[in-house]
């Protein structure tokens, strides 16, 4: 545990007053950080990661949603409003079905990102890049 500690940490400490100061003046703000935080959090759920997943390819109601996923209606949809809340789907109305797609393209540019890390490269990454419109 020591010798984790260290390498994390400087030896000394030494502020470089340049770069502190080049940093401070573009650091985002606290509201900001915070709405990005919100996002990953949102993101750190694998049954979200999946929906969202299944929204890539196409758009689809909560039952069928919830189908694809293995879940429970009612449990997509306590998802989908977590998801709906933080921006990263939308929903239409047709009769009595709700259709739920992603927000934006945003949400898929996230998504490929985060596989594209997590995979560093691995060959199931590939695949499901490929599907990822």
């Amino acid at each position: 545990m020591a010798d984790r500690e260290q390498v994390d940490r400087c030896e000394v400490t030494c502020i470089h007053e340049e770069a502190v100061s080049a940093v401070k003046q573009i650091m985002i703000s606290d509201d900001e950080a915070q709405s990005l935080a919100d996002i990953f959090k949102t993101l750190a759920d694998r049954t979200r990661v999946k929906m969202l997943f299944a929204l890539m390819q196409r758009e689809l109601c909560v039952c069928d949603l919830a189908a694809v996923i293995g879940a429970s209606e009612s449990s997509v949809s306590h998802q989908l409003r977590v998801l709906r809340t933080n921006k990263l789907v939308r929903f239409r109305r047709d009769g009595k079905m709700l259709y739920y797609s992603l927000a934006d393209d945003h949400v898929i540019t996230l998504f490929k990102q985060g596989l594209e890390h997590a995979s560093h490269d691995e060959a199931w990454a590939a695949q499901f890049l490929d599907l990822c419109r």
